[in-house]
Parts: C-alpha cells; sequence; structure tokens
C-alpha cells in the first residue's frame, strides 16, 4: 500500500545560509525587487503625491529623486546581513546587540502584519471592482480570506520557489505587460503634466519635500527585511546591483501611474476599469500582489524568529495569514484604504525606521566597516549596545518633531534626511566613546555594553 507523506517546506531561520544556496543572481533580485516596487498600495501611494498639489511632471522627478535615494538605502541595509547569510533581524545584533535586536522586531512584526492587512484590504477591493461586486457588499471580505490563503501557500514555499517558480515563470511578466498597456491607454488618452490638479494644496518646497518624504518611505519600509531575501544573492554586488537598479525603475513607474490615474476617476482602481482595456490589467497586477503580501508574511514568521529560534515558520506564517486576514476584515467598514489611515501608516513606518537604518548604515559602513565576527550574529553576541539606542531615539524624535511641526521655524525640509543623518551621525560620535572605553576595542567578543 502506497503511503503519502506531505514534505515540510525547507526554512532558513536565524542560521547563515549556506553557500550551496546563494544561488539568486543580479537578474533573479532585479525580478525580486522589480515586483515588490510594483503593486496596488503603490498606486494608492502614488495618488496621495496629487493631494499635495503636484503636477504630473513634479510627481515624475520627485518619484524618480526618492526612488533612487531610497533604493540606494535599501541596497546599503542589505550589505552586511546579505554578506554574513542571516535575515535583516538577526543581522542588527552586531550593532544593536542580542537583546537590543529584540526592540525593531517587534517593531517589524507589528508593521509587516500592517502592510498584509492593507495589502489584503486591497486586493480585496480590486476583486470586487474586476468581478463587479459579484457577491454584493460582501464580495471584498469573501475575497480576502481566499487572497489570504493564496499567501499562506506562497510564503510556506520560501523566497527561491517564488522567485524562480512564480515571478520569473509567471507573475513579472503579466505585470509588466498590464503596465505597459495603462501606461499606453494613459499617453493616448492624453494628461497635461504641468497642470496641477488640487492647485489650493501646493505649498512650494513643503510639498515637495512630503512628497519626497511619501517616496522615500515606501523603499525604506522594505528593509527590515530586505536581507531575508538578498542572503540567496551570489554575491554583495548582486545583491546591490539588483536591489536598486530593480526597486527604482519600478516605485518610479508605480508612483508616476498612480498620480496619473487619478486625472480619470475617483480613485486608480476606478481609473484602471474606464481607461477602456477591460479589467485585464487590474487583474493582471492584482495576480503580482500575492507576492507583495508574501514577503509581509513570509518576513514576519522569519523576523519572530530572532526572538524564539526553534519557534516554526510554517506555524508562525499561518498565524500571520489569520491575523491579516482579521485585521483586513476590521478595516473593511472604513470604505476607502487610500486616504488618511493610509498615509498616517507610512508616515509612522518611516519615523521608527528611517532613523534606525541611518544607524545601520552608518555602523555598516562607517563605524565598523563590515568588520563582524560570526558569533556576533549568534546567541553569543552582547546584549545591548547603547550608541545605537542614543542614535535611533532622537531620530525618531525629531523626525516626528518635524511631521508634526513641534519645532517653529524648523526649515521645510522633509523629516526623512534630517532624521537619518542625526541617527547616523549620533551613532558615529557615541560609538566611538564606547570604543575609546572598551579595553578591547567595540567587536570584543563578549563586551556586554559595547
Amino acid at each position: 500500500m502506497t503511503r503519502w507523506r506531505i514534505r515540510r517546506p525547507p526554512e532558513w531561520g536565524v542560521d547563515p545560509v549556506p553557500a550551496d544556496l546563494r544561488t539568486l543572481r543580479a537578474f533573479d533580485v532585479f525580478v525580486l525587487w522589480s515586483s515588490l516596487g510594483v503593486g496596488l498600495l503603490v498606486l494608492a501611494a502614488g495618488s496621495l503625491l496629487v493631494l499635495q498639489g503636484l503636477s504630473l511632471l513634479e510627481t515624475l522627478a520627485i518619484s524618480l529623486a526618492g526612488s533612487l535615494i531610497g533604493s540606494l538605502m535599501l541596497a546599503a541595509a542589505a550589505h552586511h546581513g546579505s554578506r554574513a547569510g542571516v535575515p535583516t533581524m538577526v543581522s542588527l545584533r552586531p550593532i544593536l546587540g542580542r537583546g537590543g535586536s529584540f526592540a525593531p522586531t517587534v517593531l517589524n512584526v507589528l508593521q509587516l502584519l500592517g502592510w498584509a492587512s492593507f495589502e489584503l484590504l486591497v486586493m480585496g477591493y480590486a476583486a470586487a471592482v474586476i468581478t463587479g461586486n459579484v457577491f454584493g457588499p460582501w464580495t471584498a471580505a469573501i475575497f480576502v480570506p481566499v487572497f489570504g490563503a493564496s499567501v499562506a501557500a506562497l510564503a510556506l514555499g520560501g523566497p527561491l520557489v517564488v522567485v524562480r517558480q512564480w515571478l520569473e515563470k509567471f507573475a513579472i511578466w503579466l505585470v509588466d505587460a498590464s503596465t505597459a498597456a495603462i501606461a499606453a491607454a494613459i499617453a493616448i488618452r492624453g494628461v497635461d503634466l504641468t497642470a496641477r490638479p488640487m492647485p489650493a494644496a501646493f505649498a512650494g518646497p513643503a510639498s515637495y519635500l512630503l512628497a519626497l518624504d511619501l517616496v522615500i518611505v515606501m523603499p525604506i519600509s522594505w528593509w527590515p527585511l530586505v536581507s531575508d531575501y538578498n542572503r540567496f544573492a551570489r554575491r554583495a554586488r548582486d545583491s546591490a546591483l539588483g536591489t536598486t537598479a530593480g526597486y527604482t525603475v519600478a516605485n518610479t513607474a508605480f508612483y508616476v501611474l498612480g498620480a496619473a490615474l487619478l486625472a480619470f476617476g475617483p480613485d486608480f482602481l476606478t481609473a484602471i476599469a474606464l481607461l477602456g482595456l477591460g479589467f485585464f490589467p487590474l487583474l493582471f497586477i492584482l495576480v503580482d500582489e500575492t507576492d507583495n503580501a508574501f514577503a509581509n508574511v513570509y518576513s514576519t514568521a522569519v523576523s519572530l524568529q530572532n526572538l524564539a529560534p526553534r519557534s516554526r515558520q510554517a506555524w508562525s506564517i499561518l498565524a500571520a495569514s489569520g491575523i491579516a486576514v482579521a485585521a483586513a476584515w476590521l478595516l473593511l467598514p472604513g470604505g476607502n484604504p487610500f486616504g488618511g489611515g493610509y498615509e498616517t501608516f507610512l508616515l509612522l513606518v518611516g519615523g521608527l525606521f528611517v532613523p534606525l537604518l541611518g544607524v545601520v548604515i552608518a555602523d555598516s559602513f562607517l563605524v565598523r566597516r563590515g568588520a563582524y565576527a560570526a558569533e556576533e550574529f549568534s546567541d553569543t553576541a552582547p546584549m545591548v549596545r547603547w550608541p545605537a539606542f542614543a542614535g535611533w531615539i532622537p531620530g525618531i524624535v525629531l523626525y516626528f518633531a518635524i511631521i508634526l511641526q513641534w519645532i517653529p521655524g524648523f526649515p521645510p525640509v522633509g523629516a526623512t534626511l534630517p532624521s537619518f543623518a542625526l541617527a547616523a551621525g549620533l551613532h558615529v560620535v557615541f560609538a566611538r566613546v564606547a570604543a575609546s572605553r572598551a579595553p578591547h576595542g567595540p567587536s570584543a567578543p563578549g563586551a556586554r555594553n559595547g
């Protein structure tokens, strides 16, 4: 009698990925991050730029600049984690300490669950538009768990399966074709590149810089999980080139498309339906949207293993998918997933993680310059490294002080770059102070508060 056995999918937790599994080329990484750089939520974020009073030409310039800056930061954040072959949250142990890495891990899990919820929510709304609300007012709610199950299945398969079997063979080509079709339809119908749809909202340099913040935050929102995937890259150069090029191109294109679509409808979902292309472009983008939600769910499980290394990814993936479905259901009565709540969420993510990115890049390229011992990524790492928190926390305060206008007369330079620079600068200073006081230098194993 034949016995059928279900094979447990492979998983790589906090331990470094072995060399024989680091197989992703620059092209593979490009496909991954160009896929993660597109999606319905990116279109939604692009429409927010119009609310700042920008013209389409200004949106193009801001989107390109912000995407390039954010993508370079994203690639830099992947540098030492990818080289060590460990997930992003584990890669923070040499910088914040083993216990210190728990703080961003908890925040990361919360933001990933938030992103997954928004992804499932917008996918539910998109399915309702495509099907003409086939199930009446419950259509979006019915489709949310269907997409949740699809996302869980991808997450159980793991990154290598998703990149090689799903994206490269199927999803990315559909999205490229649908994106080209939407862009061509917009060009044929024509839009005024210099007109400001909401001129009353334009506030000069302040609008430009707030819009820049809204663009940069999208790639930066991915940095807490970038090494979860780039650790499978063959070389650091493959990781850097693929990430920067892939995300810059995709993020720029979809921010601009999201802004342009508002000329044809009250929101981008309706606008796509009114372009005369049928529902195929929206359907294809919806197909690709699953990989964004996959990344959020998979990385939730990987991040949790920094807190509990023995936890099973499979159970965490199922739990994260269930929580995301439930949260999406709770958001459904709001009726509009693309308004002020989404913008607030973007700025909250930026405020918490932009300054920490400044600390990570400063440590990786200026303080330690990549000189991390293998044991610093393990459970024997120092418990807490106070210089990282001495830079991160003031950076958070400055970000929200600028966004919430707590500083009278502060110049309109946005919040991202000042908070990033402050956190990075303070970390360099305090790391040197700590090194001068440490008897064996900042990288000495066993230095509990180095």
